[in-house]
């Protein structure tokens, strides 16, 4: 499914309280998303390995940007058949910055079932 509606969960950490504000990632619900982004300390901003980067990320990543909201990038269904991580990192490159730094080379065993 997809997020519609803002949601919000909290948790403890040490002595500091982590608010998680998940938000739609749909452009039919980007309102929803311009409600949140003053709120924010930082993001981590959802990238589908099979879909790469989509319209909505890119008008969020500038929005972000222009808001001097610090951004990491979070790749996921990196498991999907086909999935070449070199090409999503190319496009992300590409489409949003060429300031990324990756802090983990994914690697998946030759033996693994998806």
């Amino acid at each position: 499914g997809i997020t519609i509606q803002t949601g919000i969960t909290s948790f403890q950490w040490e002595n500091t309280k982590v608010n998680i504000i998940d938000t739609p990632g749909h452009m039919d619900f980007l309102a929803e998303v311009y409600r949140s982004l003053s709120v924010l300390d930082g993001a981590i901003l959802l990238i589908s390995a099979k879909d790469g980067v989509q319209a909505q990320t890119r008008i969020l990543f500038h929005a972000l940007r222009k808001m001097g909201i610090p951004t990491i990038f979070f790749i996921n269904k990196i498991d999907q058949n086909g999935i070449d991580l070199s090409t999503v990192y190319q496009d992300i490159k590409e489409k949003l910055s060429m300031e990324i730094i990756i802090k983990q080379k994914v690697e998946l065993h030759p033996n693994m079932c998806v």
